[in-house]
């Protein structure tokens, strides 16, 4: 038996955002579905030697053909969107949920004479009003912890009720302040009656007015400076939006919308479409396009939409349609799925509150596929070696150039200008052979592509290293010395990110260097032309040509490295200039920063304005103003 899954994501595919996940077999059935906080770091325990899993896991993941996961927006909507899961496709190996307990409610019981909030499995509490299911019982009691801050009713048992309504003496759960019912001697029945009906109307839409109302309360309390009483309404709102913010993943009981969620680049675009029926995610449908032309977000927005409900029956067709961009045949659009469905649609975009929260959601998960697509594509054998074989075609070369390196420049304004190198051999990255150069003087772009390129270019006239001879130590151990990966290894193609200008001073340093026998190239982003030395005219790729893509991923590639290199320097370079300063040490070095913001706005500041942070005195905020002043003019 294989020690290694088939199906199993390559290293730093899988998000670490908050999710729920599904593990499938070969014919599509869902097996597993679980949720995480860390999507990668519980996955990584699915994919742990196989000897070493639990039998019952061992199964699973062997029975398993694929694993998918959907990122959500926190821990509790991950919970929500887990049980919506397991009670739509009913996994065979999630026989934890399959016991003699259903899932857990919270019920509040308007028959009583004083209702009272309880968590219950029991469906059949005569004129009970329930809202859940929750996947975790912890769940449910995290809500109403939060909800008895605002709407304080009561929580005690009906003994505990009848014998504080009997004795005249407040319950237990009343002496401590966690049950606001009649037993705690503060409301009537009937006040407390009014705060079940506010109870049960926010939890079953999640009313704002409420919150409106206190924060109104709260600034009156505050005009009037009844300060104690504005920070109880102050708690009771935090409280809300505490409540408010926990179900994101679930909206109005009464919503039925499709939200799309879009991440695109020049080649290809992802889109995750949400399925909202009676305020649940229902579903999540995950495609990808392949561009054939340069079309705007808009435009894509069109076409998904054409593509989704084309063939669509009227009842799958929502009231509202949530896109990130409404195209320009917005109001067409809007009377063709009218026509489809037979009643009133809208097409919009979600602006504010839960819906476009719940499109953040959507749109993040789109960006993980995107992510996900680029590597595995990259990754796939058959892909790299026809990427290989189209750019020696495209660029006339004699062989495919099996090792590629990428050079991009990046600079801010002008200045702090920085330099990187990738490295892809067989069309994978060598991050282990990644550079980066700092480039102190130069007077543009083409000029710092031309001093980086023949700083790179020096290594390949020094002599070959000549690998050192193992040690044997006088008890018989052979003692080596790890060699590290060579600088001195010859590329069979140079790529530049730029177009013309840039590969021009490229080709200059090769011949230059007397090192022109390598191949060279640019990549111009806007409409990703490639450009060869000495032409008029770039060449252009097929957008679905993988040999543009793997020239697109080492362009992105060689742009991330530039930018996280610039930006160590820039926060490296300001706290040396700021450590110089006698009596400031790191934790004021960090406090000054965060206070102002930037860099820019410290040196700005006067002394006086310096001086208001805390500790730092007069003397330390003058030597500070002089010292960035000093350093400015110098520069």
């Amino acid at each position: 038996m294989a020690d290694q899954l088939p199906y199993k994501p390559k290293a730093g595919e899988i998000p670490t955002h908050p999710g729920v996940y599904r593990f499938r077999d070969g014919d599509g059935r869902v097996l597993y579905v679980g949720k995480a906080k860390n999507l990668r770091a519980r996955l990584s325990n699915y994919f742990a030697p196989l000897r070493t899993l639990h039998e019952r896991t061992r199964r699973m993941v062997l029975t398993a053909a694929s694993v998918e996961w959907t990122v959500v927006g926190s821990d509790v909507d991950s919970l929500q969107l887990e049980y919506q899961w397991i009670k739509e496709f009913d996994p065979p190996f999630n026989v934890r949920y399959k016991d003699d307990k259903s899932y857990p409610f919270m019920a509040i019981t308007l028959g009583d004479e004083a209702p009272r909030v309880i968590v219950t499995r029991n469906h059949r509490i005569p004129g009970a009003k329930y809202f859940g299911p929750y996947p975790k019982v912890w769940a449910v009691h995290d809500t109403i912890d939060l909800m008895i801050r605002v709407f304080p009713i009561r929580t005690c048992s009906d003994s505990s009720y009848k014998k504080a309504m009997a004795t005249g003496r407040p319950c237990f759960p009343g002496q401590i302040g966690r049950c606001g019912g009649p037993c705690s001697m503060k409301v009537t029945i009937e006040e407390h009656r009014a705060i079940v009906d506010d109870f049960v109307s926010f939890m079953a839409g999640g009313d704002q007015r409420f919150a409106k109302e206190l924060t109104a309360r709260m600034r009156e309390a505050s005009a009037a400076m009844d300060y104690e009483s504005a920070a109880v309404y102050r708690d009771k709102l935090q409280a809300i939006e505490a409540v408010l913010n926990k179900s994101a993943l679930v909206l109005a009981p009464d919503t039925d919308a499709d939200l799309f969620g879009i991440a695109e680049d020049e080649l290809a675009a992802t889109v995750q479409h949400f399925v909202v029926r009676g305020g649940r995610v229902r579903g999540v449908r995950a495609t990808t396009i392949e561009k054939e032309l340069d079309i705007s977000g808009a435009d894509l927005v069109d076409q998904v939409l054409q593509r989704t409900y084309g063939a669509a029956a009227a009842s799958d067709i929502p009231r509202q349609v949530l896109v990130p961009a409404l195209p320009d045949d917005a109001e067409e659009l809007e009377q063709w799925l009218r026509d489809k469905r037979g009643r009133n649609v809208s097409l919009q975009v979600a602006q504010r509150g839960r819906k476009a929260d719940l499109l953040r959601t959507a749109t993040l998960n789109a960006q993980q596929a995107l992510m996900l697509h680029k590597t595995r594509r990259t990754s796939d054998y058959v892909a790299r070696s026809q990427a290989l074989t189209d750019l020696q075609e495209a660029l006339g070369l004699a062989d495919a150039p099996l090792r590629i390196e990428c050079f991009d420049v990046s600079h801010l304004s002008g200045t702090n200008v920085v330099a990187s190198m990738v490295v892809f051999e067989d069309g994978l990255p060598r991050k282990d052979q990644y550079r980066s150069f700092g480039v102190p003087e130069t007077t543009d772009d083409t000029d710092s592509m031309y001093q980086v390129l023949m700083r790179r270019l020096a290594y390949l006239d020094r002599p070959e290293e000549v690998e050192p001879e193992p040690e044997v130590t006088d008890d018989g151990e052979v003692v080596t010395t790890k060699k590290r990966p060579r600088f001195a290894y010859r590329p069979q193609l140079l790529v530049v990110d730029g177009g013309q200008p840039q590969v021009e001073a490229a080709a200059r340093a090769l011949r230059d260097a007397g090192h022109e026998e390598v191949a060279l190239c640019g990549i111009a982003k806007r409409l990703e032309e490639v450009w060869l030395p000495g032409e008029e005219y770039p060449v252009i790729l097929p957008r679905t040509s993988e040999a543009l893509y793997l020239l697109q991923r080492l362009r992105d590639e060689a742009h991330r490295f530039a930018i996280t290199h610039q930006r160590k320097r820039r926060r490296r370079d300001i706290q040396s200039v700021l450590a110089e300063i006698p009596g400031l040490g790191d934790a004021r070095i960090k406090a000054l920063l965060r206070h102002f913001g930037s860099v820019a706005a410290l040196k700005q500041a006067t002394p006086e304005e310096i001086t208001e942070l805390p500790g730092v005195g007069p003397k330390l905020a003058a030597a500070i103003h002089a010292h960035l002043s000093d350093a400015t003019t110098a520069a």
